[in-house]
């Protein structure tokens, strides 16, 4: 959120020519794998491993004997089929939470930044309230917690609905690029009046539909807030920054509550491992949100156009795929030993997180400041690590060699259902499939973005960056790459 663009900068040259730019992620083919079947994925995910039979889904373990009906019986596929994937108290719910932040945003103070240069001369301006949001709602959940413990509606709405919720992220993920993507085209063109200073991001108008819908076409797009309406007009509501930092990350850390809550509902206990996953991953959120104003020097923020590739990723595959974990660990408890606990304790936090902290502590002084001096003398943790080294296994090994089944037996007397879930022999290891699936993709993001980013930094600072990458020769593990 913010207020009006300033006005140019007079000091800051204007490109006349803009850089060519090719294809990434495979071009045309690659955006429509993303924007049409890794949505197909984080469904997988959520039916295969699940509180139904198991984790995975026994069925699967069989293939010569897996039929349609077989799997459907195993999973919370609906009885009706995919209309049944389309769940109006979800999609209601879900909207009501996006109208809920966007409330906030508007109405809480925050601290006010004026954004990177643009290349029209001109920046933008943001209000940043997020921590305080987060903050508010943290008490609220905390409230409702304690009063209501853990079958408290909330905690049980999202276990129940879960993915009728996906399903209503993955909506406003397709409907907010189709919107963004449209009012692209009203950008003023070059050499053209532009006093909001909307601009198109470098790499998002290739002519290929498909693929700027999926980039990003336009760099910042914005919806202003009109300055007739008391108390809220005049402000901009800037929809990358929104979606970055705010229903996404907070709702990864409401899910791993609410599948902590799932499990003391079923088990009367709560495990070391998910409050260990969850506190950690709640350290990893809230640093973001309390550091929001760096945002605005990341690759995403000055580069990226926002398409369908940081809509969907920001709302439908982060929260539900960062907290598989989690969400395996409620139905299937994995205890730690005081050992390895504090082992992960010093590999994750000790390590991970200072490494994570130092780098972009770092890289955002850098380019908030270029000009300080302690980066002529080779100052910062930078240039004694490798150049991209933030996450480590802490998220993974409390889930241990995943895989459950889950057993329904009716005692014949009684008429009561009860349901037993064990680890057997033909299931375990199996799981690791949906809970080390994280480390396989967050490996395959790192290597693609020090790519990206070595590209531009090349292109950028040309021969000093050739300097830097001399005394700072690992990218991502030392010796190795």
């Amino acid at each position: 959120m913010s207020h009006k663009s300033k006005k140019s900068d007079p000091s800051v040259a204007i490109p006349h020519a803009e850089e060519k730019h090719g294809y990434e992620f495979f071009g045309p083919p690659g955006a429509f794998a993303v924007t049409f079947l890794l949505p197909l994925l984080v469904l997988a995910s959520l039916e295969f491993c699940n509180d139904v039979s198991g984790c995975p889904a026994p069925a699967l373990l069989s293939p010569r004997t897996l039929t349609w009906a077989k799997l459907k019986a195993q999973t919370p596929w609906p009885e009706n089929g995919i209309a049944g994937l389309f769940d109006a108290e979800a999609i209601f719910w879900t909207l009501a939470y996006y109208q809920l932040l966007v409330a906030l945003q508007i109405i809480l103070p925050g601290e006010e930044v004026d954004g990177t240069v643009l290349s029209t001369g001109g920046r933008h301006h943001y209000k940043f309230t997020t921590w305080r949001t987060c903050m508010l709602l943290t008490l609220a959940l905390t409230i409702g917690t304690i009063t209501y413990g853990a079958n408290w509606i909330v905690w049980t709405f999202i276990w129940d609905h879960l993915i009728g919720i996906w399903v209503a992220n993955l909506l406003i993920a397709y409907a907010l690029s189709l919107y963004v993507y449209l009012a692209s085209f009203s950008v003023p063109p070059p050499n053209h009046p532009n006093p909001t200073h909307r601009e198109l991001a470098k790499g998002g108008h290739s002519g290929n539909m498909l693929y700027d819908f999926f980039i990003g076409r336009e760099l910042n797009p914005r919806i202003d807030i009109p300055s007739s309406l008391p108390l809220i007009g005049g402000q901009t509501l800037d929809i990358k920054l929104f979606m970055e930092m705010r229903p996404g990350l907070l709702g990864w850390i409401i899910l791993d509550c609410a599948f902590i809550a799932h499990q003391y509902a079923l088990y009367g206990y709560v495990t070391v491992s998910i409050a260990f996953i969850t506190a950690f991953q709640a350290l990893y959120v809230f640093d973001g949100l309390y550091m929001e104003p760096a945002i605005l020097t990341t690759m995403d923020c000055t580069t990226d156009g926002f398409g369908f590739m940081l809509a969907f990723g920001d709302v439908a595959w982060l929260p539900f795929i960062y907290s598989m974990q989690a969400r395996y660990l409620a139905v299937h408890p994995v205890e730690l030993q005081l050992g390895g606990t504090g082992a992960l304790v010093a590999l994750c936090v000790g390590a991970g997180y200072y490494i994570f902290r130092a780098s972009n502590n770092e890289k955002n002084r850098f380019r908030t400041d270029p000009s300080d001096p302690r980066w002529l003398v080779g100052y910062g943790a930078a240039h004694q690590l490798p150049r991209r080294l933030d996450h480590v296994l802490g998220f993974l090994l409390p889930t241990g060699l995943a895989g459950y089944v889950i057993y329904h037996t009716r005692n014949p007397i009684t008429g009561v259902d009860t349901v037993d879930v064990k680890q057997t022999d033909e299931v375990r290891g199996w799981g690791v499939i949906f809970t080390y699936f994280y480390i396989v993709y967050f490996g395959v993001l790192l290597v693609h973005r020090e790519l990206r980013d070595e590209a531009k930094c090349a292109r950028k600072y040309g021969a000093d960056w050739e300097k830097y990458t001399a005394i700072v020769k690992s990218r991502i593990i030392p010796g190795v790459y």
